[in-house]
């Protein structure tokens, strides 16, 4: 059996998904794997070039965008490897970190799921892709205009910032899955990504239901990645806003109950409508009216969705 399996699921950005494969084949190392890209019927040629590029690829191209999870999902059920490694396009290996990550969990059989140190395209600042679980409270204030105002201590609790510095390794709740390397059993013993979050927080539902069967999730300082971000989602803005709160209540649902999801729904309809109304009353008086009608767009088709979820 090979040591890893990479999947990739890519929509319209071949050019970001072509340097993540060349630093992947840079620091393989004495690894032996196979990269599976999904590809979400990209327009950009995107199949066209992996298979002229990179013919050791698997490529499964599928003739609809059939979403984030599921295409994890697929990949991950065509994988063959010790451990399975879901990657975003918009990330670069940094050196050695594929056989980092490989002989970390090969010495350490307890834990289930593993992610990265992960830093920002300027290659300095670091992401924040270590985790606790989410409580009611975050649920409420984050990504809401009552992020700002939170206490420090609430913040700094979930975003698990508490003097360790991002070169330490620790065992956390969760882990970002723009990198996020699982155990093949684990795989076999939970199943895969749950179809019902479109994007987002399907990584935090892994990572759960990983946690409670008894595996660990740990965060490993010392392997190294970059990741560009966001830039799948910036192509759709208002689907990108419905998804993650979309995802976020149904996390909530199924983990805290039916009713305090019911008012979190309604909370974040609220916040919009407020969002909205500020970013109207700017657009009136001519600031950055480009910029105002833009929001103004994504918020209200936010609002008609009304973060339904099924």
């Amino acid at each position: 059996m090979i040591d890893l399996s990479i999947l990739i699921v890519s929509w319209n950005v071949a050019d970001l998904l072509v340097t993540c494969i060349e630093t992947i084949l840079a620091g393989q190392g004495d690894l032996t794997f196979e990269i599976i890209v999904v590809d979400l019927a990209s327009r950009d040629n995107t199949v066209a070039v992996l298979r002229e590029r990179f013919p050791q690829v698997t490529v499964l191209a599928q003739s609809e965008n059939v979403g984030y999870t599921r295409g994890n999902n697929i990949a991950l059920a065509a994988a063959g490897g010790r451990y399975h490694f879901l990657l975003n396009p918009d990330t670069e290996i940094v050196g050695d970190a594929l056989p980092v990550l490989v002989r970390y969990m090969d010495a350490h059989p307890e834990v289930g799921i593993v992610g990265p140190h992960t830093y920002n395209s300027d290659r300095v600042t670091t992401q924040s892709t270590r985790r606790r679980f989410p409580t009611p409270l975050i649920g409420f204030v984050e990504s809401t205009w009552l992020q700002p105002h939170a206490p420090k201590h609430l913040l700094d609790y979930y975003y698990v910032i508490d003097g360790t510095p991002e070169t330490a390794t620790r065992e956390v709740d969760w882990v970002q899955g723009s990198a996020l390397l699982a155990r093949r059993e684990v795989y076999a013993q939970i199943g895969g990504l749950d179809e019902g979050y479109v994007m987002y927080s399907e990584e935090l539902d892994w990572c759960k239901r990983a946690k409670d069967a008894g595996w660990k999730v740990v965060y490993l300082g010392d392997a190294h990645i970059v990741h560009h971000g966001g830039k799948s989602t910036e192509q759709m803005v208002a689907r990108s806003h419905i998804y993650f709160q979309q995802s976020k209540i149904r996390y909530f649902r199924k983990y805290h109950g039916a009713l305090l999801a019911h008012l979190l729904r309604l909370f974040l309809l609220f916040n919009y409508a407020i969002q909205l109304i500020e970013e109207s009353g700017k657009f009136l008086i001519g600031h950055k009216r480009e910029l105002r009608r833009g929001r103004m767009q994504a918020y209200a088709q936010v609002l008609r969705s009304g973060l339904k979820v099924t």
